[in-house]
């Protein structure tokens, strides 16, 4: 999701810091809320989301399973893969995977609609909430945004989400083709 997608992770990552150390976590000077942190999750969600809803509600439909060229986890991976880059607003798929129905481009345009416009909405109320609030004075507790700590700590949250969002999809799909090629 680009710049909004990593201001929301860092929220996120501010967030889990102030949890550890029991302060209220602070921002870019501003105090992280509730709110904030709502609209963070909704932003590093949303495209996931679209995503495996896009690829579950096409695994159920018959006309998409026409479609797959390549059965069993591989079809699945080609489908997932499709809807996937949809939903970063690329628009690719594999070549084992005819894309081009009616149901499938509907629901592969809907998923890029969901997946581009809510972290927009989502960044944009974020910036008004933090927009209207007062600035807070550094403290002890304050965690420094510009050091290797934060950076390490913004780096395994990311992976965190990204893993913990995709991983049951990827078992389906590659990982189980994976284990279907050795075993």
């Amino acid at each position: 999701c680009g710049l909004y997608g990593m201001i929301a992770f860092a929220i996120i990552a501010v967030f889990i810091a102030g949890l550890m150390v029991g302060r209220t976590p602070e921002y870019l000077g501003k105090k992280i809320e509730p709110f904030e942190m709502k609209m963070a999750m909704l932003v590093c969600l949303a495209t996931p989301i679209a995503t495996l809803v896009g690829s579950a509600i096409a695994a159920l439909v018959p006309s998409v399973a026409e479609s797959i060229a390549n059965p069993g986890a591989h079809g699945f991976s080609e489908m997932l893969y499709a809807y996937s880059s949809a939903g970063g607003n690329n628009g690719s798929a594999f070549a084992g995977f005819a894309a081009n129905k009616p149901f499938i481009n509907i629901s592969i345009g809907l998923v890029m609609l969901f997946a581009r416009f809510v972290p927009m909405m989502a960044t944009l109320a974020i910036a008004g909430s933090l927009v209207q609030k007062k600035k807070v004075a550094i403290s002890a507790g304050t965690l420094p945004t510009h050091n290797a700590l934060f950076i390490g700590l913004l780096v395994f949250v990311i992976l965190l989400v990204g893993a913990l969002s995709f991983f049951p999809a990827l078992a389906l799909g590659p990982i189980a083709e994976f284990l279907k090629m050795i075993g």
